[in-house]
């Protein structure tokens, strides 16, 4: 890893306040003026007869819908291994009536519907990976009204709405000036590192002009910004030894021990004032037996920030702390080679600031207000931080119904008003892609 001198890591301590006196991005946003010319425009949608037997249709579909959710929330998609799910979901979107269904080199399946303008593409997308590894029981089990099964809401549900979507417009005909990509993306959750979206909007693509992401969860909350992220493996090598022969041998553990240690007093002058921030050491490893010292410690370190200056000064904490660490533990050794520290980047995500004036945003505030209820803008990490952050209109929206403990095994969904999500969804997709008389 990069050697940071003790001046450089005092420098960037003292640098702590400046840091945490900038400006802060908003968190959540609520009683946003819209525009009334997207009122407007709404409005005339939802008095379309074609919009409204569309709408309609979405009702007649419950019975269906819940047995799609089963289906695929049965099907394991961990990170990595969605091939599986993303197949039957290609099936499906070709049996709601789309001819033209791919899956393209990194898993993300998808369906275009044309336009009848030809000039803009309109990506309406749901990740199809869950956080839970390979063996975990994905059976649905049903209790209280609610439906019970890792992965169910997050987000597997989210695919069933744009299924929904996609046979609303179909049952009632109805043509978009934009063509429209009906998407089941991989890599959204746990060190898939977005890798589904990087893939859709990578330099040289096919452009999609924006993106509506489904993956959220109440009907009044619109995510119009990224929560950005570092993540990191960090790992402490050496000879390792018998714990009593070797004992004096440099000790990867308790360099990992120290390292954590030090990260942890210091982070909290970003973490503790301005817009919430945050860190996470959420896996430790390493060692082969209690009377052994160990070859290598590891951990993985997750930074999160919905501004970038804070994620970077968080980050240069860690890498201050791995560094003072590996000198101290080497420092004090008795026999035996120094530890080495390798600090990898194993995920990014941008930081995205939002715009709530931007016509995207604005189509999906006039679209919740027809419903009848209050939007709020938030903030969040989904697979809308990469679009933002590259300057594409991108919004990510309820997924409807009610979830419960999303990445847990207790995890839940209930259909409350769950109709409610999809038509949301359709009527900002219809803005947003334009309606052909």
């Amino acid at each position: 890893m990069h050697k940071q001198s003790r001046a450089r890591r005092s420098a960037i301590l003292a640098g702590l306040l400046t840091t945490i006196c900038q400006p802060a991005v908003a968190q959540e946003l609520s009683d946003v003026e819209i525009d009334p010319q997207y009122v407007d425009e709404v409005a005339k949608l939802r008095g379309s007869a074609d919009v409204d037997k569309a709408m309609r249709h979405v009702l007649t579909l419950e019975a269906q819908h819940r047995e799609e959710l089963i289906e695929l929330t049965e099907i394991p998609a961990p990170p990595f291994k969605e091939m599986a799910r993303a197949e039957r979901f290609a099936e499906m979107l070709r049996a709601a009536g789309l001819d033209d269904v791919s899956i393209d080199e990194v898993g993300n399946v998808i369906g275009r519907r044309p336009g009848t303008g030809g000039q803009r593409v309109v990506g309406y997308s749901a990740h199809l990976d869950t956080v839970f590894p390979e063996d975990t029981d994905v059976t649905v089990r049903f209790d209280d009204d609610k439906m019970y099964a890792p992965g169910i809401g997050d987000n597997t549900r989210g695919l069933v709405v744009v299924l929904a979507v996609l046979r609303a417009l179909e049952h009632a005909a109805i043509r978009t000036d934009a063509d429209i990509l009906f998407i089941g993306n991989v890599g959204e959750e746990g060190l898939g590192d977005l890798r589904g979206v990087k893939h859709l909007f990578r330099d040289g693509a096919s452009a999609i002009d924006s993106l509506i992401a489904v993956d959220g969860g109440d009907d009044d909350r619109i995510v119009y910004g990224g929560v950005g992220s570092h993540r990191y493996r960090m790992a402490f090598s050496g000879p390792g030894g018998h714990s009593w022969g070797a004992f004096g041998t440099a000790n990867p553990h308790h360099a990992l021990g120290r390292a954590i240690a030090l990260f942890d007093e210091n982070a909290p002058a970003v973490t503790g004032d301005g817009v919430k921030s945050s860190y996470n050491i959420g896996r430790i490893g390493g060692g082969t037996s209690i009377n052994s010292v160990p070859f290598e410690s590891w951990a993985e370190v997750d930074i999160r920030s919905g501004d970038q200056a804070k994620i970077d000064a968080i980050d240069d904490i860690l890498q201050a702390a791995v560094e003072q660490a590996l000198q101290e533990e080497n420092a004090g050794r008795t026999i035996g080679a120094e530890l080495t520290a390798e600090l990898e980047r194993v995920g990014t995500r941008p930081a995205a600031q939002g715009d709530e004036g931007a016509a995207l945003v604005q189509r999906a505030l006039a679209v919740t207000r027809s419903f009848d209820l209050e939007p709020r803008l938030g903030i969040s990490s989904t697979d809308a931080n990469l679009p933002i952050s590259k300057g594409i209109p991108a919004i990510t929206m309820s997924r409807g119904g009610q979830s419960y403990d999303s990445h847990a095994p207790t995890e839940a969904w209930s259909n409350v008003s769950g109709y409610r999500g999809i038509q949301i969804g359709l009527l900002t997709l219809l803005a947003e892609a334009g309606l052909t008389p």
